[in-house]
């Protein structure tokens, strides 16, 4: 069953890394939300260049690893603002950028699939196509949308893992400098998949509970 002594010693790493885990996951998650609205209305746009331009990012981002953008930023980003940015707003600013092509597709999906009588005929009404977004289509397309988002968070939380290259102390970070300082291969890997297991079954608790109260709020 091997040797799990070590945690007497190194839980306090452990605690640590889940902490910083949480915390990237929350962040990338909130920003990437703010960022994916504003993608999603610029690639559903219908000047063409402005759509091109949320397309290509989307597409870009989609379709090349993570890793290599965790690179392309922690080595372009101080380039391009001449100054020398902290490792955890690094890992920010990489998994915001990363969910925020996610969540841009997820939200196109969720106002496209509403009628589009609403937005016609909130238009006729005089409101702006601003406001409608706000007011009227991006509130019942979150609720279309919420359990997609759950996943993109849940995913946040375990790509969070691969910043640990640039020496964020995350979880996967803390499990590396466990095994590095008790010369043990898979015993701290297994403390560290259990509790991203536990992160993550924990985050499927929340979102199921959350999707049961607003489905009896929809009914009453």
């Amino acid at each position: 069953m091997g040797n799990y002594s070590f945690l007497g010693n190194y839980w306090q790493l452990f605690v640590r890394g889940v902490v910083v885990t949480v915390e990237l996951a929350i962040i990338s998650i909130i920003l990437g939300f703010l960022l994916g609205i504003i993608l999603a209305i610029m690639k559903r746009s219908k000047i063409w260049i402005i759509s091109l331009l949320a397309k290509a990012y989307i597409g870009f981002i989609r379709d090349t690893p993570l890793l290599i953008q965790i690179y392309i930023v922690y080595i372009g980003l101080p380039i391009v603002t001449g100054l020398q940015i902290p490792d955890f707003m690094t890992g920010v600013v990489v998994l915001t950028l990363y969910s925020a092509a996610y969540i841009a597709e997820i939200i196109r999906s969720g106002i496209e699939s509403l009628p589009i009588g609403q937005m016609e005929a909130s238009l006729s009404l005089g409101m702006s196509q601003w406001q409608t977004m706000k007011d009227i289509i991006l509130p019942q397309a979150f609720k279309n949308i919420l359990p997609a988002l759950g996943n993109q968070f849940i995913g946040n939380v375990k790509d969070s893992s691969l910043v640990s290259v640039l020496g964020i102390a995350d979880l996967m970070f803390e499990a590396q400098t466990v095994r590095g300082s008790t010369a043990l291969g898979l015993e701290p890997m297994i403390v560290a998949s259990l509790l991203y297991l536990a992160l993550t079954w924990s985050l499927n608790r929340v979102l199921s509970m959350i999707e049961r109260r607003m489905k009896v709020s929809d009914r009453t």
